[in-house]
Formats: C-alpha cells, structure tokens, sequence
C-alpha cells in the first residue's frame, strides 16, 4: 500500500508530507474496524475517508510547483486523522461499559471530525488543479455530504441511555430496574450477563471514572458518579456483604424512633403528606394530582387566589428529596422494631404484624431488601411450622413477594433449614394455603440453584403431579410451571418418572394449545432424561405427538419439537425408530425451506447427525436412500454457517461408517462438486467445519478412487494437509489429514509432492507416539506410518534419506496395532527391494595379501556389506524375526504384508541364501500355518512362495510332510487358483502324479 502511496513522480517536502497524510489516512481506515462501540459511526467516517485517498493520490501523481495553498489543508487533515486516530484507540481499549455511556460524546466526536476534514476539502484550489471534471464533481458532492453529515448513537445504545436518564432524573428506580438495564448493558456491549463478569466490568467501568478525576475532567466525573449510583442498586454490581454493611451502617445512624413530617411536607388540599409536591411561581407548594384536579375544576390558586394553569407547576425535587429521606428513615425504624412481635403468642398480634409488613414489601423494592437484610426470612419460616392456618398462609404471601425481586432472595429462603420442607408440606393442605404454597414455590424455581433442591423434596414432585390436574386453574398452572422448571436435572427426571409426570406431559403435548404444546415440547428438550426415561417416552407415543409439532405453522412450536427429537434421539434405538417412522422427511424439508430461522436449522441439522450416528449401528436402517436426499443434504453445507455445516458433515462421517457406507461414498465420490467443497474446507477459517471436512474427505479416500484424488489432489493441496498436522491440536483432524495422505496412491508425482514439502519429518514424529497402553494414540501412528510408504517406494531410491527411521519401523512389528504392522512391513519391503543394488561390494584386495586388512563379514543374503545407513537389508536391522512374528497376527492383511517383505529375501538369484535365513527364523512352518488364512490372496502367495523354497531338496524334505494335510485341504476347499496350485506343491512332494487331474 505505502508504494503505490509515495510512487508518484512529485517530489520534495510536498510529495512526502501529502505520503505521510495519506498513510496516516489509511492506517486509519483500517484500525477504526477494532472499535468496541459505535461501529456504524466510525465505517461512515471510514467510507468517507476512503473516497478522498484516490483523490489525494492523484494530486501526489501532479506536478505540484505551488504547494502554498495545500499547507493549510494537509495540516487539518493530520490534525484531524491524528484526532480520529486517537478516538479510535480509545474505543478499541477503554472499558466497553464506559465507552457506551459516553457513546453520544463519541458522536459528536466523529460528526466534528468529519466537518472539520470537508472544510479542510473546501479550501483546496480545484478550480486550478489539472484533474478531470468528474473527480472534481465528485470531491465538490463528497464536501457537501461531510458538511452536513450527521452522526447520532446507535439506536439500541440511545435507548439504554434513555433509560439511564429517566433513572437518574426519577431517583427511585428500584434494584429490578437497575438488573435489566445492566443486562441490557452487557448484551449491548458484548459482555457476559453471569453476575462475576458483571460485576468485574462494572469494577473496570468505576476504575475509568477514576482516572477521569485524575485527567481534571470533572463534569465528566459527575455524570458518571449519578450512572454509577443507579447501577449499584443491581444485585450483580454489589456483593450481598457490602449492601448489607451499607444497610446497617445507614440504620444506626438513624436512632429507634419515628419522626413526625414536618409541617412543610403537608399538601394544604389534601392535609396529607405529599408524593410528588409541585410548585407554584407564588411559591407554594402542592401534591401534583390535587393541585393539577383542582384547577381542572375552574378553581383559582388555592393560597393566593389568582388565575393558575398547570404549565406554571415546576417540580419541586429538593422537597421531594426531604420527604423520601423522611419516609426511607422511618421505614427503615419501623422495620427494625417489628420482629419481636411476630414471637407473640397472641395469634392477633402476629397476623397485624404480618399484614403490616406485607404491605411495606408492596409498597417498593427497597423495603424488599431491607426486610431481608433485617433476617426476617428465617423468622417467617418458622411460622409455618404454626398451628394456625391464618399465619401460614400470610407467612407463604409474605415470602412470595420477597421472591419476586431476584436469585439472592429465592436463595435466601432456600438456605433456611427445613424451609423447603415447610413450603411443600402446605401443598397437601387446604386449598387456599395450597395455592400460596405453589406460587411461592413457582417463584422459587425460576432460580436456577434452588430448582433441583425443590424437585429432590419429599413427596413434592407428586404433589406438584396431582396439583397440575386440579379445579383451580391458576394453581393447576402454576403447578406445572414449577414442574418444568424444576426438570432439568437427573436425580428429579427420575422423580417426575415415578410420579407419572411424562404421561401428564404427553397428553398435554398431544391435545393442548399452541402455548402448552411449546411450553411441553420445550421441557423435553431441556429435560436431562436417562436413557430409561428416554425409552419410555417412545413406549408412551411421544414421537407421534412431536412430529404432529413439525407441521405446526410457527417457527418457535416447530423448533421446540425438533429440540425435543434431538433430546430423545440420543438414545440409538430410539433414534432408528425416528427413521422408520419416517422423520427425516420434515426434517429435511425445514432444513431447505426456513432459510428465516437459522436456530431452527442448526437443531433441524443437529437431529440429523443424532440419526446417523443411530444408523451407523444398525443393518437394518438406512438414513437417506434416495439420490438426491443425498446430494440435496450435502447441497446444504454451501448454504449455511458453520454450525450446521459441522452438523452436516458429522452426519455424512457417521454414514461413511455404517452398513451403507460403500454406497454413500460412491455417490459422494462421483459428485464433483461435493469433492471440490470438501477439498475447500481443508484450509476454512472455522476449525471444527475444518476438522470435519478433512475426516469426511479421508472417508472419502478409503475407497482408493484414483480418478476422484487425480482431478482434485495438486501439490497445494498436500502443503494445505501438511500444514493442518503441524499446527492442528485435533489429534482426530491429524489422524485424518495423514489418513489422506496415507490413501492417495503410491505414485513417484505424489511421491514428489511430499518430498518436496519436507513432509518426512512431520510425520515421523508420530512413529514415538505408539506405547503398550497407548490406544488413543494408534490411529495418529498408523496413519503415519501410512503416510511413510510414500517415501520408501522403489522409485524414489535416490531420495531415501530416513535411516533413522528403519529401526523405528522394524520397533512398530511389535508394538503397533494390525495396521500398522501391515504399513510397517510394505515399508520395509519396499526399502528392501532396493538393498540388493545397495550394498556394497567388497573391495578387491591388492598388494601383497599378508599386508592387506582382514577381511570385512558379508551380508548373508546380498554378499555384500550392508549397514542401515545404505542399504536397508533386513537382516541387517534384525527385522525378520519381528516379521516372523507377525505372520501369526489374526489380521491377513498384516500377515500378507510380512510375507512380502521376507519374500524380498529370496528373489531371484536369492533362494538359496535367502531361503537358509528364513529357515533359521522359523519363518517356513510360520508360512505353512498361512495356507489355514480365510484370504484366497494371502493363501496363494504362500503356495507361491513354498513352490519356489521346496525346489531346494533340504526345504523339501525337511518341511515337506508338515505342509502335506495343509495343501490336501486346499486341493478340497480352496478357489480354483488355489487348488491348482496346492496341487502342484503337492506333486513338487512327490504326493500327486504331474498328470493329476487337479492340474
């Protein structure tokens, strides 16, 4: 960017000022995409800015001789970038909640900013500039639109600050108001709603107010201190231990006795005390509502007798201040003084003390508070272990109004000893108690650390049950809200089971309203449920009443009831009954058509994977069957975003390893596109679509279609996998990149493409994973050792560089699983098809003899000398014994590739001393027991193999009459081949005549 800048033919100070000027505009450009707030202000400020650098750069490309009238503009512009710049930086670092508070500020900010750079514009002399008329055209419409620009905060951000404005002005917003406008905040923000990261950016919001002090910025302070002030009544902004010190410190200050109003807090109309005193301009003083009722009525100034209307009447807050103050004081005094008499044996006594502080919790929020902080709750619950159901049922009252504010109330009343209890056991009384009871009960569900304490109650669960299904219909609601409040755990599921509540709850999902079909619907899917449970269910009918659901005509019905299904298809036969009785129908058709909802697609996508992970155990179902379900579903994966991409891919992974895999890969193999997507999602941004992408397409390559790997497999996309396996901490993600790579055919281009991009190394560092107790690193070191055969083919004998790596190898006969045994044992085969030309001769010894060095040991098989480093002989590495060994693994394929790497031993001109080394190894009786394999490949290489080692009479002999019965049997059972050849081994032993007729 900077060349093309300063690459213009102007030169001197002009030319590299204008450079700097537009750099700096630029940078700018590019850093205000970091800010935190305002982001719609600072792009338009950005879209202005970059139309005027094609403007600059052609000025920079002019021969500019006078630059006398440009001094003045290029210095606005760096003073204004240099502001912007600034701006930025403190938006992209400051505390978010502070930023949003001084959001209106940032605006104007940026509306200064974006005038002051058109005036700079306006004074340049276009007039005299030798460009074209459409760039001037263009420059003269881009300073009227910066002229007239104007910036105003966010729409959601001007709310909030509304709201901060209507708090601060009201004085007596109390603690529920000042929740939501936090959360509101921190959703606005970006930030956490959990109260410790709440209070944490609230801490950080307070330490910017600080530093606003330090800087002398004391208006800005002010405002701040009155934002703070109402956001320190929300529960998350202050601790439970500092509202309290709060409290108590407030209420010792205050002395123990009421105090009467003063004679100025009166309303000369009503001789009340006043709420809301206004005033006139005679200086006197009314409550609002009279005053303003009064002259609707035609009346004069009640003190003055002159004509009054309401526009005259001004607030008078000082006053309103006093009577608060006054009223708080003996709220509080009142409070405090209350608690002795509900310990009153007299039943009169307490149901007045009851009543009046019922009433002060109705009246306002904080009085809520102050009762709880002056320890009531553990008295109230003590009254209902009372005889008298007068005070019980004002006790539950009482407790359900301190509920309603918040967690730390609810949490409060369930930390009482027994209180639960108590609560529970007025469900079985009578039905007035019956109904306080439950409302209390549902308010204290809707906290999330009590839910599970009320479900685990005893006998509450199946009270709740017989509840749901009563008379009252309030109660009977509330019965149930609890219920599905309280469902999300494991320990009260299996309450609800014995309680019956899942019959309750299918037959309202089945016969309800649109409203408790979702409210239903919803607690299945949030409902952690055993596997028992989930069983069950399907016993009773529930998939008939869900997939009533999928048809619904709203989105929130149907995405409740695709919920539910994900829930309940966890469990796989429950999951294959989903796809006999035809689900996957209406999954897919939400799937292509509510491109509205995206929520409803990732569940919908979701579901679909639970379904193929429950196919991929069972012969007998199959999820998609037809072509295009095939090809439509994967269609999907270009059309969403990362979350259902992940679930769509999962999905075709699971089938890739189901009884219909074969077919799934074919068609998927054959389908162009499908490979090119997959190809790309090896290097997407998104590393879980990149993970699965990479498993799929190594599902993909297990087939070995060479043609598929041939049209989409080039040298970038090998450095693509080899980059994944190096940086990837997905140890599945490696294992399937280099599972790729294990799977291209062994071709020298491919070969090449490897080499090239230092692959050796990369995969060679997996071979030390493999350990006896290692499982979950097996398939890392299998595909490795896959990967490897790449580099060990004949082909690439002059770039045989891995010495260090043969013994490693010759390690893995032993330690590794079958597979990788056979990989192991095609590398060691294919490196030691070349050992022959490798070793070395011996040098022929000259002079006289006695003089010469004594004579080097031969290599038994090559007759040469051989070491590691040169020419990978096996006996050299001491690996025909390991191989040996591995001729007796259950796995044929491990056994056939053993057999070929010791076979290397006695091609050609090599029988003799080869044969002698595998006699030695007991490597022949192992090869005999081979001709017992199930593989008629495996069997025929053996018979092969014997024919050649029993043309020497010794092997003959001595191996012959073990390998009889063996070779009998072949000629019996064995495939046509098979038999043919038996039958020569046998008339090789003398045991069939050469014109047997099995010839």
């Amino acid at each position: 960017m900077v060349p093309d800048v300063i690459g213009g033919p102007s030169l001197g100070p002009f030319a590299d000022l204008l450079s700097s000027t537009i750099e700096s505009i630029l940078e700018l450009v590019l850093t205000s995409k970091n800010v935190f707030i305002e982001k719609k202000s600072f792009a338009e400020l950005s879209a202005y800015l970059n139309r005027i650098v094609p403007f600059l750069k052609e000025i920079n490309w002019k021969n500019i001789n006078d630059s006398a009238p440009w001094e003045n503009v290029i210095e606005i512009l760096n003073r204004q970038t240099l502001d912007a710049a600034q701006l930025i930086s403190d938006c992209s670092k400051k505390n978010k909640v502070y930023l949003l508070m001084s959001s209106r500020f940032i605006s104007k900010r940026i509306e200064n900013i974006t005038r002051e750079i058109s005036r700079a514009l306006s004074c340049i002399p276009l007039a005299s500039l030798d460009i074209s008329s459409g760039i001037k055209e263009e420059i003269f419409q881009l300073i009227d639109s910066m002229r007239t620009a104007e910036f105003r905060t966010a729409i959601a951000e001007e709310e909030i600050l509304q709201k901060i404005d209507s708090g601060i002005e009201k004085r007596s917003v109390d603690r529920s108001y000042a929740n939501k406008l936090l959360v509101s905040i921190a959703e606005a923000v970006g930030v956490s709603t959990e109260s410790s990261a709440l209070r944490r950016e609230f801490e950080e919001f307070k330490n910017e107010i600080d530093n606003a002090r330090l800087r002398k910025d004391q208006a800005e302070a002010l405002q701040m201190d009155q934002i703070i002030a109402l956001l320190e009544r929300a529960d998350a902004a202050t601790s439970r231990q500092e509202k309290e010190k709060k409290y108590f410190t407030k209420r010792k200050s205050l002395g123990s006795q009421p105090l009467e109003p003063l004679l100025s807090f009166y309303c000369p109309i009503t001789r009340e005390v006043m709420t809301d005193p206004v005033e006139t301009p005679s200086g006197h003083t009314f409550e609002r509502c009279a005053i303003e009722k009064w002259l609707a009525e035609g009346n004069l100034c009640p003190m003055t007798s002159k004509p009054l209307n309401n526009t005259m009447l001004r607030p008078n807050k000082t006053l309103r201040q006093s009577i608060e103050e006054w009223r708080d004081r003996n709220t509080i005094i009142t409070i405090a003084s209350m608690k002795l008499k509900l310990s009153s044996t007299e039943e009169e006594e307490v149901l007045n003390c009851l009543e009046q502080i019922k009433d002060i919790c109705e009246q306002r929020e904080i009085h809520r508070e102050w009762v709880i902080m002056e320890d009531y709750i553990p008295i109230l619950i003590k009254l209902l272990g009372l005889k008298s159901r007068d005070i019980r049922n004002l006790v539950l009252e009482v407790l359900c109004v301190l509920a309603k504010d918040g967690d730390d109330a609810k949490e409060r009343i369930a930390e009482v000893d027994s209180a639960l209890e108590s609560i529970v056991h007025s469900l079985g009384r009578r039905i007035g108690e019956r109904k306080s009871a439950v409302a209390l009960l549902l308010e204290l569900s809707n906290c999330k650390s009590v839910q599970e304490s009320i479900g685990k109650v005893q006998g509450c669960i199946l009270l709740l049950v017989t509840m749901s299904s009563c008379d009252d219909n309030k109660a009977a609601k509330d019965a149930r809200d609890v219920l599905e409040n309280i469902s999300f755990s494991d320990d009260n599921v299996i309450l609800m089971a014995k309680a019956n509540y899942f019959k309750y709850l299918l037959q309202r999902l089945s016969s309800g309203s649109s409203d408790v079909k979702l409210r239903m619907a919803k607690t299945l899917g949030e409902m952690e449920l055993t596997d028992h449970n989930k069983s069950s269910l399907f016993e009773e009918g529930v998939l008939d009443s869900l997939l009533s659901l999928l048809s619904h005509g709203e989105i929130e019905v149907k995405q409740e009831g695709v919920k539910a299904l994900l829930n309940l298809s966890s469990l796989p036969k429950n999951g294959q009954e989903m796809i006999r009785q035809g689900v996957m129908r209406p999954l897919l058709d939400m799937l292509y058509r509510h491109t509205s909802s995206q929520s409803l697609r990732e569940f919908v996508a979701a579901t679909i994977t639970k379904l193929a992970f429950s196919a991929s155990s069972e012969t007998c179902v199959s999820l998609l069957d037809a072509d295009e379900d095939i090809y439509g579903l994967f269609s999907q994966v270009n059309l969403n975003g990362p979350a259902v991409q992940k679930s769509i891919l999962q999905a075709f992974c699971a089938m890739c390893k189901s009884p219909s895999a074969a077919s799934i890969k074919t068609k998927l193999a054959q389908c162009s596109s499908a490979v090119q997507v997959l190809v790309q999602f090896c290097e997407h941004g998104n590393s879980n679509v990149r993970s699965d992408g990479i498993k799929l397409f190594c599902c993909l390559t297990e087939n070995g279609n060479e043609a598929m790997i041939q049209e989409h497999v080039d040298q970038k996309f090998i450095e693509i996998l080899l980059k994944v396996i190096k940086t990837s901490e997905d140890e599945e993600e490696i294992a399937s990149a280099m599972g790729i790579v294990s799977n291209l055919p062994k071709s020298p281009q491919i070969s090449e493409w490897l080499f090239a991009a230092d692959g050796l190394p990369v995969f060679s560092r997996f071979l030390a994973e493999v350990k006896h107790t290692s499982s979950d690193k097996f398939q890392l070191v299998e595909n490795a050792v896959g990967a490897l055969c790449h580099f060990t083919v004949s082909i690439n004998q002059q770039r045989q560089k891995i010495a260090g790596l043969f013994p490693k190898l010759v390690r893995l006969l032993d330690l590794g699983t079958s597979l990788t045994k056979k990989r192991a044992a095609i590398c060691l085969a294919q490196l030691s098809e070349n050992s022959q030309s490798l070793s070395r001769p011996v040098p022929k010894r000259q002079g006289l003899w006695c003089f010469t060095p004594s004579q080097v040991e031969l290599c038994p098989i090559h007759q040469g000398i051989c070491t590691l480093e040169t020419s990978f002989c096996l006996v050299e590495a001491g690996a025909v014994e390991p191989l040996v060994r591995v001729l007796g693994d259950p796995d044929p394929g491990a056994c056939e590739a053993s057999l070929d790497a010791l076979l290397t031993l006695i091609k050609n001109e090599k029988l003799q001393s080869g044969a002698k080394v595998l006699a030695e190894e007991n490597a022949i009786p192992s090869m005999i027991k081979l001709l017992d394999s199930p593989s008629p490949r495996l069997q025929q290489k053996v018979l092969n193999s014997l024919e050649r080692i029993f043309r020497l009479v010794e092997y003959k002999l001595r191996y012959g009459p073990s390998a009889q019965m063996p070779l009998v049997d072949l000629t019996q059972r064995g495939t046509s081949n098979v038999k043919s050849l038996a039958a020569k081994v046998l008339a090789q032993l003398n045991v069939l005549h050469d014109q047997s007729s099995y010839f």
